[in-house]
């Protein structure tokens, strides 16, 4: 049975440049999930890509910023204006460098912290009180040179498979909000550094019961 609509706005970067930066990780989530469910992100709508679809059974608008990261809430604004669901079944994707690499993090609310993308889309809609699923880019190098140039860089070549993991993880997370509720998902994915192992070796949510 389809329910509320959700809209899932991954945040990044547009063109080559970023393709493949640490600051596009909500990008390249969003992307993962919609080939995932057959969802083809490629119409203009509201200064962003977006696409519609099912998934898990909820009806869902896949959106990607086109305005570059610091002005995310221009086009989130214009998406909420025009759809207007609660602000419960809007969900962001992003990066996180205070979160060590290859880990997620679920929230139902919060601050934006040092994220510039966040801290537009909060400014816009004047509210925080909405999901999110970060997803850690952290490492050790971060502290070596300035943010903007960490976050906008690439991955060395053994923290790549790290992310793979980490961003498929984001996107059976995406789907167990949508299925089961965030606060199963919560239960699920945010996996603390003592049994985060445990927590990439069991099934996926979907599976569990």
């Amino acid at each position: 049975m389809i329910r509320a609509m959700y809209i899932i706005v991954g945040l990044g970067n547009p063109g080559r440049r970023y393709e493949n930066t640490k600051h596009n990780v909500g990008f390249i989530t969003l992307d993962l999930l919609a080939e995932k469910h057959g969802i083809k992100i490629n119409r203009i709508k509201h200064k962003a890509l977006v696409g519609e679809g099912i998934i898990s059974g909820q009806k869902v608008l896949l959106v990607k910023p086109q305005t570059y990261m610091n002005l995310s809430g221009n086009s989130v604004r214009e998406v909420l204006s025009y759809y207007k669901i609660d602000l419960q079944n809007l969900i962001a994707v992003y990066d996180d460098v205070d979160i060590p690499m290859g880990r997620i993090r679920i929230r139902k609310r919060g601050s934006a912290g040092t994220h510039n993308g966040m801290r537009s889309i909060i400014y816009d809609i004047q509210d925080d009180n909405f999901p999110r699923v970060k997803i850690g880019i952290g490492g050790e190098d971060k502290g070596r040179m300035r943010l903007t140039d960490y976050v906008i860089g690439g991955f060395k070549k053994e923290d790549k498979k790290i992310m793979q993991k980490s961003i498929s993880r984001a996107v059976e997370a995406l789907e167990c909000i949508l299925e089961k509720g965030i606060d199963r998902a919560m239960n699920e994915y945010n996996a603390s550094d003592k049994d985060m192992e445990k927590q990439l070796e069991q099934k996926d949510c979907n599976k569990n019961d």
